[in-house]
């Protein structure tokens, strides 16, 4: 009797590991996928903030990333997302504008005065209603912006550029396309596409006046070789913004989507305050190598540029968005 009663003593207890032992796979599958695009590399200073979100949600979210494209190519992560391929990513906002035609505000030249007005905005009730567009007509949320630094004017000629007339002429390198294009006659250039692995030769050559990108990735490609001065106009902050799946987020609670969006600000302000002192460093690099670097009439640039783009495309733009965003 009493074998009997252990054996049943044994059989229970059995029984009872191995429930605990079923049960394990189904806690450890409780984290939700979320896998990530982003056309970056795994070693771009983005990713280090990524990384940063990702370890804020570790405990609620499995993050998976696909850097440099490797999953999907770059303007094609919209439609993933739509399709239910993709939870997350680093998104153009420029691909947002494709779909949503009103979203081309959020694109033009002199939006934003720095980033610190990007992020204010994106956090105002006018950046809200871009979001709600981006839910309501996309299926996406957006979680917040991402900046990747101002593009400025570089020139292979010394002539002083205080307003958009004095740029008249200048043949200054635009990436192909018709939003790069008219991005430079927003600012008074003679845009010219020339493919950006040919630019640092096209300018040796003479071939272009200069050209525009962020500061550091000028450092990077060492055009202020063959350059003589930076001009700031800073006419386009370049950034991307973070979003993720409304499919997903609607799942969570609203103090979980609170947590999920505190960790994704925290992480993005603080690899922000780390790119923008790069950004100051650099420049002031440049001024020691014997290069010009100054800051025209940005008010004169300004108000030229959005003229070009309210003309063309403000026919597009939610009534009184654009003077929203002016006066925050």
């Amino acid at each position: 009797m009493k074998h009997s009663t252990m054996r049943r003593g044994l059989i229970k207890a059995g029984a009872s590991m191995l429930a605990l032992g079923a049960l394990e796979p189904a806690f450890a599958q409780d984290k939700v996928k979320l896998r990530f695009s982003s056309a970056f590399t795994e070693q771009d200073l983005r990713a280090e903030a990524y990384k940063a979100f990702a370890a804020g949600i570790k405990d609620h979210f499995d993050f998976e990333p696909y850097w440099n494209n490797t999953l999907f190519k770059q303007g094609t992560e919209l439609v993933a997302l739509q399709r239910g391929n993709l939870e997350m990513c680093n998104l153009a906002p420029a691909d947002i504008s494709k779909q949503i035609p009103a979203w081309s505000l959020m694109t033009s030249a002199y939006l934003f005065r720095d980033v610190d007005h990007l992020r204010k905005t994106f956090r105002s009730d006018v950046g809200r209603e871009f979001g709600k567009m981006a839910r309501d007509q996309l299926g996406i949320e957006v979680i917040t912006p991402v900046y990747f630094g101002a593009r400025h004017v570089n020139l292979r000629p010394d002539k002083p550029i205080r307003t958009p007339q004095d740029l008249a002429g200048t043949k200054l390198r635009m990436p192909p396309g018709e939003f790069w294009q008219f991005l430079g006659e927003s600012i008074g250039v003679n845009p010219t596409p020339v493919a950006f692995a040919e630019v640092y030769t096209a300018l040796q050559t003479g071939a272009i006046d200069g050209q525009d990108n962020p500061l550091l990735l000028s450092k990077l490609m060492k055009f202020d070789e063959v350059t003589s001065q930076f001009v700031l106009t800073g006419h386009v902050l370049g950034y991307d913004v973070m979003v993720v799946t409304t499919k997903v987020y609607d799942a969570m609670s609203k103090d979980e989507q609170a947590r999920f969006r505190a960790a994704a600000e925290k992480a993005v302000d603080d690899y922000t305050t780390k790119f923008t002192g790069q950004e100051r460093d650099v420049a002031e690099y440049f001024k020691k190598e014997g290069k010009k670097v100054y800051t025209p009439d940005v008010a004169a640039f300004r108000s030229y540029a959005q003229k070009k783009y309210v003309d063309k495309y403000g026919k597009d733009w939610p009534k009184g968005a654009l003077e929203q965003i002016n006066a925050l």
